[in-house]
């Protein structure tokens, strides 16, 4: 039920399991058929059109996470995506999960810096029922103390089998931590030990009042519907919401300062079985009307660390054979400034210090050389076929537009994505470059066996 878009714990679990993952930004089915209307209350809503399958995925988005939390209640957002699963005035704790099931379809939720969404995949014919039930929870949420003292310990155990247990991502919160120097994205979306250990029924109640609204909610309908029909089922169920009056008109944000010093840290503990390093930059994200800069980001990234045709790997792990892994990730989909990482494994016998400086080398080296124009049109192609195969997953298209649209884009953003990156230019590539790898906005962690510190 939880998502983080931090990127280190996420990044090195798959690329040591052999797994690459594209990042969600390179594809989008810029031939969606796509409707968007907003209810009189405020509420946006996307409704795409898939009629191949009689199944559909009806998603709630709050544009409310992590980076929204008032200060000292980091994980306040993820605790109440936990709570939303009791009951309401007219369903029993359990019960909406219990229905979705009985009727042959699944439910979830997760939380991230700049969201929280709520979903189910149904036959197209229950939408009605699933809309009825989400529209229920989004006013009339019923909590006891036992609830809060349960839910409290849920959520303590997932950070303790998840975070507490696992070196990667101990490491990558305090990589993430240290590259935020003031920015909400700098703490766990799951929050702080001691600070989830404090949260109560008046923290999750008041979170939920300010921002479980209408007028703060994206409905995504995608599948095998038709708009007519979604907007008079949006406005039955939806629609006689009221807006909440009392809503910032502006997304609370502590803004991040400028980054003037390199930063490094060193993380120690007797259970990392590989030790690595990891470079992180603060990076520009993907700004409604204006997404070219970060569409040369992800094509940077993909030149770099996309695999093991990519720059780094052929430099780093079959020429020199310092590295039995490499990788550069990028996300662009985030409401403020995100993060460029580069993760490098080094090879037996190569000390951490040796990799980093290899992985230096190498960068000034590709600046210098350029970019491959074979490397950059095979790349492009590939984007090509991605967007195509997108188009048969309806998960994929809905969190696709409700992550860009509680974020700060547009619909139109989303459908301009794919010619945007196709439009990107070698020379644009490495401006973007030049302008990213500053050190002074930089985080270079060592992620180490605790006897290799002494």
């Amino acid at each position: 039920m939880f998502a983080r878009i931090a990127l280190a714990a996420t990044m090195l679990s798959l690329s040591l399991s052999g797994a690459v993952a594209k990042s969600q930004d390179g594809a989008s089915g810029s031939d969606d058929l796509v409707t968007s209307f907003s209810l009189e209350n405020g509420m946006e809503v996307v409704v795409v059109e898939d009629h191949r399958v009689p199944v559909v995925q009806h998603m709630v988005w709050y544009r409310a996470g992590s980076a929204d939390e008032p200060v000292g209640q980091s994980g306040v957002a993820h605790f109440l995506e936990h709570l939303l699963f009791k009951g309401t005035d007219t369903l029993a704790p359990g019960e909406l999960s219990a229905t979705v099931a009985a009727n042959g379809g699944r439910d979830n939720a997760f939380t991230s810096y700049d969201y929280t969404a709520y979903y189910q995949r149904v036959a197209s014919d229950r939408l009605e029922l699933m809309m009825r039930m989400e529209s229920d929870r989004m006013v009339n949420l019923r909590l006891s103390e036992g609830d809060i003292l349960t839910e409290r310990e849920v959520i303590l155990e997932e950070r303790n089998q998840r975070t507490d247990n696992n070196p990667r991502a101990l490491f990558g919160e305090q990589l993430n931590a240290a590259q935020y120097l003031n920015h909400r994205y700098g703490q766990p979306v799951i929050g702080w030990r001691h600070e989830m250990e404090e949260l109560d029924m008046a923290d999750a109640l008041s979170f939920y009042s300010t921002y479980y609204a209408p007028n703060n909610a994206i409905l995504v309908v995608s599948g095998d519907v038709n708009p007519e029909e979604v907007k008079a089922l949006a406005e039955r169920y939806y629609g006689v919401i009221p807006a909440n009056p009392d809503l910032p008109t502006e997304r609370a944000r502590s803004k991040e300062p400028p980054q003037n010093a390199e930063r490094r840290l060193i993380f120690r503990d007797p259970r990392v079985a590989q030790p690595y390093v990891q470079r992180s930059y603060l990076a520009t994200e993907r700004n409604t009307g204006a997404q070219e800069e970060a569409a040369a980001l992800y094509l940077l990234s993909e030149l770099l660390g996309g695999g093991s045709t990519s720059y780094l790997s052929n430099a780093l792990q079959f020429d020199q054979q310092v590295a039995v892994y490499t990788g550069a990730f990028y996300s662009g989909v985030s409401l403020d400034k995100t993060s460029f990482d580069f993760l490098i494994v080094p090879a037996q016998g190569v000390t951490l210090e040796e990799a980093e400086a290899a992985l230096d080398a190498t960068l000034v080296a590709f600046l210098e050389a350029g970019v491959d124009p074979e490397q950059l049109d095979r790349i492009k192609l590939q984007l090509r076929a991605s967007e195509v195969y997108a188009r048969d997953n309806v998960d994929g298209i809905a969190n696709r537009y409700g992550r860009a649209l509680t974020s700060g884009l547009t619909v139109q953003d989303v459908q301009d994505w794919p010619q945007i990156l196709q439009s990107v230019t070698a020379d644009e590539i490495i401006a973007a470059a030049q302008g990213l790898l500053r050190p002074e906005a930089s985080v270079t962690g060592w992620m180490m066996r605790q006897e290799e510190g002494k």
